[in-house]
This record gives structure tokens, C-alpha cells and sequence, in this order.
């Protein structure tokens, strides 16, 4: 836009941040567009994602299945029946462990608020005390009325059912077809396009692998030094916190803080404020063991976000979708920095695009 005299109405930077301006709306509409359509279908689009994580997960064991001479479909079944069994086990373990211990961990957060109230006088440690009796007293009321809610019940057990056979049946064929990744991604977008389509979905992939293998591996060990540590302080619940541990590792920060932190009421409400001490220490001892050697060791090749733009997109992910999109929202942001970070680095300096990093046309599931 010019006026008369020919020169332009704006300044050159107003221009330029109007531009950037325009720029970003676009790109807010789309996501919100995006997000809106994920919130719609999410019953398509949760056995999708899970399912995504799973491939990402158990790549390197269809992998090493291949490279010993078996063929893809079997590979793909017996990777699929390894998943149902470690995650079938792993679950009877931490429920068992939970529906045991479940009772006395919630006691113990109860009587730690009662005692925080009555030798600091802080009144939020009764509203502590006061949820936990709650939560006691709703599963005790639950369990007695479940007779009334079955029908209520199995619609859920139904959906979860669902959900999970429509994800490993996805994580079957996401195995088997994984070959075929890159050829698809040319059948789209051909010639220079496709390569760089291919070399997004790499670099995406990489970083929800990355994410998905180190998370799970850390997890472990957190889960392993924090419950021999409650076990040695004879912390009474110690497996069922221990448990609590592996399954908040998956949501990075906020799921640490929160399992610590009732570790330590347990410990203060059953054997007194010293052992508390003790038990914070071990637990800010991983935390130091995690945050120094265990992430640069373990998750040193993916995708690196700050703290804050992690604890974002927790939050946006609870409020889009609960608990299930805090499990999610870190392995979909990372992917979506690993896609920026390629286009980043192909784009840089005006140049367009290359060829693809990896050379082959395998996916990263194969090459682990």
C-alpha cells in the first residue's frame, strides 16, 4: 500500500510485523482447526496416537525380530503378544500393588495433614486431610453401590476395551507396514515435496521414540531406587508408591512432584518427620541421578524442550483432554519441535529443500 507520492503508507517494520502478524493467526486457526477435529474424532484419533507411541516403543524388538529371518506379519504378532504381556503384567502389578496399599497410603496422607495442621496451624493441611478422607470415603461408597452403576461401568470397560484392541490392532499393522512409510509419503506429495515430507515424519518420529524408549527406561530406575530406598525406611505402602512413581515418570515434572510428595506425607504421617527427611532426600537424590547422568545419557538424541514449554503443554493437554492428554501432550509436542526443527534446518539460509537425512527409505523403527 502506497500513497500518492509513491512511498509506502507503513514503515518497513510495521509492515514486516503485520506480516508476522497475519502469519501467526493462520497458524493459530489451523491448530485450533486441528485440535477441534482431534477433539471430535477422538475416538479415532486416541487409538491412533496410542498407537503411534506403541510402534515408537517396540521398533528396536520388530526390528531385531527381522533382522533374524522372520517375516514381517509374524514379527509384527509376536512383538504385539510381548506388548500384551509386559503391559498386561505391568498393570495387574500396579493396580494390585495400589487396590492393596490403598487404604493405608490414603490414611497416612490424612493423618500428615491432620499433624501439618497441628503443629503449624496451616489450615490448607486440613483441606489435605479432609480430601483424602473424601476420596476414602467416595471409593468406599462406590464399591458398596456398584450394583447400581454396572451399566454405567461396563460402558466404560467397553470403551477402554475398544480403544486398547482398535490400538494394538493399529500397532500390528503400523509394524508390519512400516516398510512402506516413506513410499506413502511420495504417493502424497512427489519429487522434492516427498523427500521433505519423509524427512519431517523422520525427524518426528525419532524425537516420539526418543521420548517414549527414554521416558520408560528412566522411569524404571526412578520407580526401582526410589522403592528400595522406601522399602530400606520401611515406608509402609513402599511397592504401591514405588508404582505411583514409574506411572507419573510419563508425565514429565508434574507427575514426579506430585508422587514424591506423597511418599513423603506417608513417611511423615507413619514414622515421623526424620524418616520424611530421609525420604525426601532419596527421592531429590534420583531426581539429581535423572536430571544429570540419566536424561543426557539416555535421551541425549531427541528432542530437548525447555521446562516451561513442557509444563505448557502438560496443561494444555489436561485441558483438552484430561489425564489421557497429559500423557500425551509431551511425545505430540516433541514431534511437532523434531518437524519445525527439520524444516528449520532445511530452510535455513534461503535454501530449499534437500535430500532427505537418513538415506534410506526404511523408517526408524527399522533402522533401531
Amino acid at each position: 500500500m502506497h500513497t500518492g507520492t509513491g512511498k509506502p503508507l507503513l514503515p518497513e517494520p510495521a509492515r514486516r510485523t503485520a506480516a508476522w502478524c497475519v502469519v501467526a493467526l493462520l497458524v493459530t486457526g489451523v491448530a485450533a482447526v486441528g485440535i477441534w477435529l482431534c477433539i471430535v474424532f477422538k475416538t479415532a484419533v486416541t487409538p491412533l496416537l496410542l498407537a503411534l507411541l506403541g510402534t515408537a516403543l517396540l521398533g528396536p524388538v520388530h526390528g531385531w525380530l527381522i533382522r533374524r529371518r522372520v517375516s514381517r506379519a509374524l514379527a509384527a504378532i509376536l512383538t504385539c503378544v510381548a506388548l500384551i504381556a509386559v503391559v498386561g503384567g505391568a498393570g495387574y502389578i500396579v493396580v494390585k500393588t495400589l487396590i492393596d496399599t490403598g487404604d493405608q497410603i490414603v490414611d497416612s496422607v490424612r493423618a500428615a495433614g491432620d499433624w501439618i495442621k497441628d503443629h503449624f496451624g496451616i489450615t490448607a493441611a486440613d483441606d489435605l486431610g479432609s480430601a483424602a478422607g473424601s476420596l476414602k470415603d467416595l471409593v468406599s461408597k462406590w464399591g458398596a453401590s456398584a450394583a447400581t452403576g454396572v451399566l454405567a461401568g461396563l460402558s466404560v470397560l467397553g470403551s477402554l476395551l475398544a480403544t486398547s484392541v482398535l490400538a494394538l490392532l493399529l500397532t500390528f499393522f503400523f509394524l508390519k507396514d512400516s516398510d512402506r512409510a516413506a513410499g506413502l509419503a511420495h504417493s502424497i506429495a512427489p519429487g522434492r515435496a516427498g523427500e521433505t515430507l519423509e524427512a519431517m515424519g523422520r525427524r518426528a518420529f525419532r524425537a516420539v521414540e526418543g521420548f517414549m524408549r527414554g521416558t520408560t527406561l528412566i522411569a524404571l530406575i526412578d520407580s526401582i531406587c526410589i522403592t528400595v530406598g522406601l522399602l530400606i525406611l520401611k515406608v509402609p505402602g513402599a511397592v504401591g508408591l514405588g508404582s505411583l512413581v514409574f506411572v507419573g515418570a510419563y508425565i514429565p515434572y508434574l507427575g514426579a512432584a506430585i508422587s514424591g510428595a506423597v511418599a513423603v506425607l506417608v513417611a511423615l504421617a507413619d514414622r515421623g518427620w526424620v524418616t520424611a527427611l530421609w525420604v525426601l532426600g532419596v527421592i531429590l537424590a534420583v531426581q539429581q541421578l535423572e536430571g544429570h547422568i540419566l536424561q543426557p545419557m539416555i535421551q541425549s538424541r531427541t528432542v530437548q524442550m525447555h521446562p516451561a514449554m513442557v509444563m505448557l503443554a502438560i496443561t494444555a493437554g489436561a485441558s483438552v483432554a484430561g489425564i489421557l492428554g497429559m500423557l500425551l501432550a509431551v511425545p505430540v509436542t516433541a514431534a511437532a519441535f523434531g518437524v519445525v526443527g527439520e524444516l528449520r534446518t532445511r530452510y535455513s539460509a534461503g535454501e530449499g529443500p534437500s535430500t532427505p537425512s537418513g538415506g534410506s527409505r526404511e523408517t526408524s523403527a527399522e533402522g533401531s
